[in-house]
């Protein structure tokens, strides 16, 4: 987790593209994390983006 939104922004870019999986940047607490979107329960958080890396095109 992270306290930090725009590295929080960019890694959880880079992650879906990587992963090539959709993923949600959420925050709990006073921390921010980024999770699969399908491994997150969007009741248990305060849901900030979600980045689907087939939006964005291919990975390079």
């Amino acid at each position: 987790m992270s306290q930090d939104l725009s590295l929080a922004q960019s890694h959880a870019f880079q992650l879906a593209r990587t992963l090539m999986v959709p993923v949600t940047l959420f925050r709990s607490g006073d921390a921010i994390g980024v999770l699969p979107s399908a491994e997150l329960e969007d009741d248990e958080v305060e849901t900030l983006a979600e980045y689907d890396p087939f939006e964005h095109g291919t990975a390079h």
